[in-house]
C-alpha cells in the first residue's frame, strides 16, 4: 500500500511539473508572438518612411 501511495504522489508531482512547464511555454510563446508582430509593424513603418523620404 505504501508503494502505491508513493507512485501516486510521484505521478502527481510529475504532472504538476509538466503543467507548470507548459504554462511557462505558453507565456514565452505569447511574449515571442507580441515581439514578432511589433517587429513586423516597425519594419513596415521604417520601409514606408524611407520610401516617403526618397520621393522629391
Amino acid at each position: 500500500m505504501g508503494c502505491l501511495l508513493t507512485l501516486v504522489l510521484v505521478g502527481a508531482l510529475v504532472l504538476t511539473g509538466a503543467g507548470f512547464a507548459l504554462h511557462l511555454l505558453w507565456v514565452f510563446a505569447v511574449v515571442f508572438f507580441i515581439c514578432w508582430v511589433a517587429g513586423y509593424a516597425f519594419a513596415r513603418g521604417k520601409a514606408r518612411a524611407e520610401r516617403r523620404r526618397a520621393q522629391p
